[in-house]
């Protein structure tokens, strides 16, 4: 029963590697969604797939990356805007210059004068009262961060403007984005205010700055809010090594909202966390991605034992985790008991009852939940990619420079072994105090000689105490000399199992003990 608690890979407030192998099983890989995007004609997510698989360690990374390069010299045309759309068509102001096989970011050509004209006459006869709406936004002088669209220098404004009533024009923005940016939009033409409908066109500028046509337009299908739309473009300026990665994941989960929202939480450990996900296949970023918790790595074993159950009945896993666990002490107890303590007991003419070996299993088994849960009682670590108020310049996008912060710190092999050690010496200090209790006991002495006596053992019997303070103290001392790992758990495991130790042994027998030894002598005194 030990062993298959042992081995079950669920936790609370995580995901072992063990789930994601399992639940990325027979799902696509990164370079089998890329196959698919370039069968879609979608050279552009396709790229970034191609860099997130490389990152991930795909095997099948180079494969795709032949079929790419295949793809890029049979269609140089579609490279340019990562794809092809019969409605680009006004936008190509010269298609001359529109012939690289070069990706480019969707703004640099559409702060072309030319192009943004031509826009804007394609976009004057749209019957789509959004798109008419977004456009009469270019209107307003009441801006913050950009120069207004109808003054000398609001190119980078005008743009966006454009390109966003495009991306709604051709049906690349979600429903949900669609309802918040025309509410923002109806209130800045009524109020005369740009207020937050100019954050929502930075968040555009940043990303057009960086993604192609297709590549924009396929992330906005996913995105169902103007939060997480602030969130990837604050991602794209502040981590841009992890974009690839960031990207894939939207587009395999189809939900934008949740991989930002794990990247905001997690920071950038939450993309490592990603990157590995991604390295398992669809399912595993899924489950990564649905369940929004860490990974746990290095805090037990990785095997796939029961691995499908607890993927369908997470709830179910953990419960029969645990009670395996107890059901397993408490049986060990048993035999325990039975075989090392009950000759004690038995000397001692029964003097004291049985603590129960459940209440013992039960105790352990609390301990053995709190100190294998890494992340129970641990906060959440300081994200890096906490969004932060900056006020970038008209047309630029500064990078604010990312705070270090460290991952969290699963629980290792060194930290069990150590809180092993702690447990199994408080274990010893246990057994020799029921041998002193046994010795006083067998003395054919009077009762109140052997009330003295174990009166005068009461330094042995809260050894347990100072064996586990000292433990504490010697952990944290070696802690801040760098000599083992800084982990409280370890270092506090000692306090507490000392503090169990004394209080069996003095609740459990020391007390009961004299007890009997008080009544034995007061009959006498009385007879």
């Amino acid at each position: 029963m030990l062993a298959l608690a042992w081995l079950l890979p669920v936790n609370v407030k995580s995901l072992n590697t063990a789930l994601l192998r399992v639940a990325g099983q027979g799902t696509p890989s990164v370079a089998g969604f890329g196959r698919e995007l370039l069968d879609l004609d979608k050279p552009g997510p396709a790229a970034l797939v191609l860099e997130a698989a490389r990152k991930a360690g795909d095997p099948s990374a180079n494969a795709l990356g032949a079929v790419f390069a295949s793809f890029a010299q049979k269609h140089p045309d579609m490279m340019l805007w990562g794809g092809w759309d019969v409605a680009l068509e006004p936008l190509l102001a010269n298609r001359n210059a529109a012939s690289s096989a070069e990706s480019q970011p969707v703004l640099k050509f559409m702060v072309m004068q030319q192009s943004r004209d031509n826009l804007r006459r394609y976009l004057a006869v749209s019957r789509l009262p959004g798109v008419q709406t977004v456009l009469k936004t270019g209107e307003l002088t009441t801006t913050q961060r950009f120069v207004p669209a109808n003054r000398p220098g609001g190119q980078p404004l005008d743009a966006v403007i454009l390109l966003t009533a495009y991306l709604w024009q051709t049906e690349h923005l979600s429903a949900g984005l669609q309802r918040e940016v025309r509410a923002l939009a109806e209130t800045a033409v009524q109020s005369g205010q740009m207020g937050e409908l100019e954050d929502f066109y930075l968040d555009i500028l940043t990303l057009g700055q960086r993604l192609n046509w297709v590549q924009l337009a396929e992330l906005l299908r996913t995105t169902n809010s103007l939060g997480t739309v602030g969130q990837f473009a604050h991602l794209a300026r502040i981590a841009p090594e992890h974009l690839a990665v960031i990207y894939t994941a939207a587009l395999m989960t189809r939900s934008a909202d949740g991989v930002a929202r794990y990247l905001i939480t997690y920071g950038r450990t939450g993309a490592e966390q990603l990157q590995l996900a991604l390295s398992y296949g669809q399912g595993a970023v899924e489950q990564l991605v649905q369940r929004q918790v860490p990974v746990t790595r290095g805090a037990g074993p990785e095997i796939e034992f029961g691995a499908a159950f607890a993927l369908r009945h997470p709830e179910l896993a953990l419960i029969g985790k645990y009670a395996a666990f107890l059901g397993g002490i408490f049986l060990l107890l048993k035999a325990v008991d039975l075989r090392l303590f009950f000759p004690v007991e038995s000397a001692l003419r029964d003097a004291f009852p049985r603590m129960g070996s459940g209440v013992i299993a039960i105790i352990l088994t609390f301990i053995f939940f709190v100190f294998s849960e890494p992340f129970l009682l641990k906060a959440a670590p300081l994200s890096e990619y906490k969004i932060k108020l900056t006020i970038p310049i008209v047309g630029a996008v500064a990078a604010p420079a990312a705070a270090v912060s460290n991952p969290p710190n699963n629980m290792d092999l060194s930290t069990i072994l150590s809180i092993t050690i702690f447990a199994a010496i408080q274990v010893g200090m246990y057994v020799i105090c029921l041998l002193k209790i046994s010795e006083v006991a067998r003395q054919a002495v009077p009762a109140p000689t052997k009330l003295r006596l174990m009166e005068n053992e009461e330094n042995l019997f809260d050894g347990g105490l100072y064996i586990g303070i000292a433990g504490t103290a010697t952990a944290l001392v070696l802690q801040v000399l760098g000599l083992i790992d800084a982990n409280l758990l370890a270092a506090y495991s000692s306090n507490l199992f000392g503090i169990v130790c004394v209080a069996l042994v003095k609740i459990r027998h020391v007390r009961p003990y004299k007890r009997e030894l008080i009544l034995e002598i007061q009959q006498g005194a009385a007879a």
